[in-house]
């Protein structure tokens, strides 16, 4: 099969594009033919070399992705060939405290495809059969492949753990990656009202387009000043930052009282600067958040069940130019999504 991937862990130079072996499904997964696949930050991490995370070379990347059943192994139910389907890219292993608890990301053997397994940047892809959901008859193929990862994860982090309700302010740091965008759009959707930052106004006005409030560059001042100005001194009732050292402490000072912090990581490294005295004087929660269950994969799903929200597409380019679709997303030149279509 037509593949990318990469041999050793590097730069964007070391991915390549060429021919790999078909894989074939086991006792409880399906091989799919996939159609279109997205990149996440998860891909350049994952190709630089995560410490204590080993990956079978040559490794195949790319977590999220949809395309059509081609055969299914042993034991599989419900799910046959022909089926035009979505990936949730977390594997669990349904036998630990935390899977039998429901909590699948918790999982002690948790595993994403394309960090752990292969992944989705291939002609073919094997998944758990559970794993695999039907496409929403309204989005292309490519739009199928932009949403699992980022929404999923945006979802998890405002719905379950943040507790959102309509009403409340939410700040949002550094818009244009997936899992910022995929928030503001599930945001504005339960009636928030949405700030977003960025240092490029053009995604600024693309954030205001999709919905944002108001929009703050970051570059030209300090975010949390701003916040407080813009509030009366208050500040927001949920910040989500997953850029962590360089705008966590800004973070912290832009929430109200008893306000919620929520991330799901820390681009910019993974040891800020805090505010301890903030935190307890201010009565602040701290949540972070990976991936979700399947009972959340399948609540954010129904979003795109009726045509209301589409996730956002920046640019599709075929498999074979996967390079430079991840030199796209490394330059931070994208707003939404960077999908590669493989059929």
């Amino acid at each position: 099969m037509k593949a990318a991937f990469f041999r050793k862990h590097g730069g964007p130079e070391k991915i390549e594009f060429g021919e790999l072996p078909d894989p074939f499904p086991g006792p409880g997964t399906v091989r799919v033919k996939v159609k279109a696949g997205a990149l996440n930050h998860l891909d350049i991490f994952v190709r630089n070399g995560m410490p204590g995370i080993p990956v079978v070379l040559p490794h195949v990347m790319g977590s999220d992705g949809a395309g059509v059943v081609e055969s299914t192994g042993q034991g599989v139910a419900g799910v046959k060939p022909g089926d035009e389907v979505v990936l949730n890219p977390g594997i669990n292993c349904g036998e630990c405290e935390y899977c039998r608890a429901g909590e699948h990301s918790l999982c002690v053997s948790f595993r994403i495809l394309g960090e752990h397994v292969p992944g989705t940047f291939a002609e073919y892809v094997v998944a758990p059969a559970a794993n695999v959901y039907p496409k929403p008859a309204g989005l292309s193929w490519e739009e199928a492949a932009a949403f699992p990862l980022t929404f999923l994860t945006a979802w998890r982090m405002l719905v379950t753990k943040a507790r959102v309700r309509p009403g409340e302010s939410l700040l949002i740091i550094g818009i244009g990656g997936g899992v910022a965008v995929a928030a503001l759009q599930i945001a504005k959707l339960l009636g928030m009202t949405v700030y977003v930052t960025s240092g490029t106004p053009e995604k600024l006005a693309r954030a205001k387009a999709l919905g944002a409030d108001e929009g703050i560059d970051h570059a030209r001042t300090d975010f949390a000043g701003e916040i407080r100005k813009r509030t009366g001194k208050r500040g927001v009732d949920v910040v989500l930052d997953s850029v962590g050292k360089a705008t966590w402490k800004q973070s912290i000072a832009s929430a109200a009282k008893g306000g919620r912090l929520i991330t799901c990581g820390a681009t910019t490294g993974p040891d800020p600067q805090t505010d301890l005295t903030r935190i307890f004087w201010n009565q602040l929660t701290v949540f972070g958040s990976t991936m979700g269950t399947h009972g959340e994969f399948a609540g954010m799903l129904k979003i795109f069940g009726d045509g209301k929200l589409k996730p956002a597409v920046d640019t599709v380019l075929p498999l074979s130019r996967a390079r430079e679709a991840v030199e796209i997303l490394e330059g931070k030149r994208q707003f939404g999504k960077v999908v590669l279509r493989v059929d």
